[in-house]
């Protein structure tokens, strides 16, 4: 086996070569990807880390350049470049906004295709090739049982873990070989931070390895639509280019209850990888994050596209499946009884604090430095626009 750490650092040569060398295979898909693997690794080897850190680290990239590899091999092999996504449907919002929610709804629609982990972790060779029962199926699901385990409180949060290889994955999960971004809320389980600025992005090339994905997941299976979910705020451009007759669902929450629920999920989700975290230095980050997506909302000309449907997190709450059948009115598509029957049948059957009650406050804002006041004035004018009030929490 080609050694991939020398001297306690990972070598990007040794691991590009390694993954060749299993798979058999050389294509990358990308002129620039070699170099940007570089950028990630040099990020990896810049973070103290112990033998095994680096060793998970270095199978974890193993992984997902054989994947890659052997994903860009499939286009070769199978017609999916003739795979037509038609009209799909596509929630969008900031996190703790209710998208997963949405999402998860729409997922049991007997008419709809959902993104699955297990296709998306593994995505080669195309499920629809595959007979009987695929055994990505049972391995995915071993691996969310590794993550659930190390990242045990994440579930108070985030219920829909428990469906494990079966769960929803956001859209910006299908580009995780691309090396654009690397996030332990994926599979990067070593002990590292987020991180998800700093290496080069491409919009319209991850938009186009997510059609890509789609078409390779919908090739030789039942026809259906796709329901999908992701943040798409920062890409309205190259989103609708890649999917011109797409429609989007967009969902507007308080955005200091935004900003104080993402502190709270990322402490919850960070202690299982690294440990304790600085938390006046990550509900500042989050803070920023909110400004500056916000700030995109308020300012994008393409936020009044006809295809966008704009709803409130309060109102979504208030009645989920109104919410839907709204959105479904929108696009032309008609919510049949079966749909709304599963739908109702997932609310009763998946309460959201069936692993535990997720807690947070504002006070995770004021204990870093912000006045709530300030904040809540600072962020009236998109409050005004989309008729989102003050949140106030019991």
């Amino acid at each position: 086996m080609v050694a991939t750490i020398v001297e306690g650092k990972l070598d990007p040569a040794a691991l590009l070569a390694r993954a060749k060398a299993e798979t058999g295979l050389s294509d990358w898909g990308d002129d620039s990807f070699e170099h940007r693997l570089g950028l990630a690794v040099n990020h990896i080897n810049s973070i103290p880390m112990d033998e095994a850190g680096r060793a998970a680290a270095a199978e974890n990239i193993h992984w997902l350049l054989t994947d890659r590899l052997r994903f860009f091999e499939d286009r070769k092999l199978y017609p999916l470049d003739a795979e037509v996504i038609d009209h799909p449907m596509f929630a969008t919002g900031e996190p703790r906004s209710g998208t997963t929610l949405m999402h998860a709804l729409m997922s049991v629609d007997p008419g709809a295709r959902a993104l699955r982990f297990w296709e998306v972790m593994h995505p080669s060779p195309p499920p629809g090739t595959v007979e009987g029962t695929d055994p990505r199926m049972a391995l995915a699901d071993a691996e969310w049982r590794e993550i659930n385990t190390k990242m045990w409180k994440w579930l108070h949060c985030h219920p829909y873990n428990d469906m494990l290889g079966d769960g929803l994955p956001e859209d910006e999960r299908t580009w995780a070989f691309d090396f654009r971004v690397m996030t332990p809320t994926a599979w990067w389980r070593v002990p590292m931070q987020n991180l998800s600025m700093g290496l080069p992005t491409d919009s319209a090339a991850q938009n186009r390895i997510h059609k890509m994905m789609l078409q390779a997941l919908q090739y030789r299976r039942p026809k259906k639509y796709w329901v999908l979910k992701g943040f798409h705020g920062f890409r309205l451009k190259e989103f609708f280019e890649t999917y011109p007759d797409a429609t989007l669902v967009w969902l507007h929450r308080d955005p200091v209850q935004v900003a104080a629920s993402s502190t709270a999920m990322m402490r919850d989700i960070m202690e299982g990888i690294v440990g304790p975290i600085d938390m006046v230095a990550e509900a500042k980050m989050h803070l920023e994050r909110v400004r500056m997506s916000i700030g995109n909302t308020m300012t994008n000309p393409l936020i009044d596209d006809p295809r966008i449907h704009h709803v409130r997190y309060k109102d979504f709450v208030a009645d989920p499946i109104g919410t839907i059948r709204g959105y479904y009115e929108f696009t032309g598509r008609r919510l049949t009884p079966q749909a709304e029957a599963a739908m109702r049948g997932y609310l009763a059957e998946n309460k959201g604090d069936r692993h535990g009650k997720f807690a947070y406050s504002t006070s995770l804002l004021t204990d870093a430095g912000y006045d709530i006041a300030a904040l809540n004035e600072e962020f009236r004018p998109f409050r005004e626009r989309f008729g989102v009030e003050v949140e106030v929490r019991g």
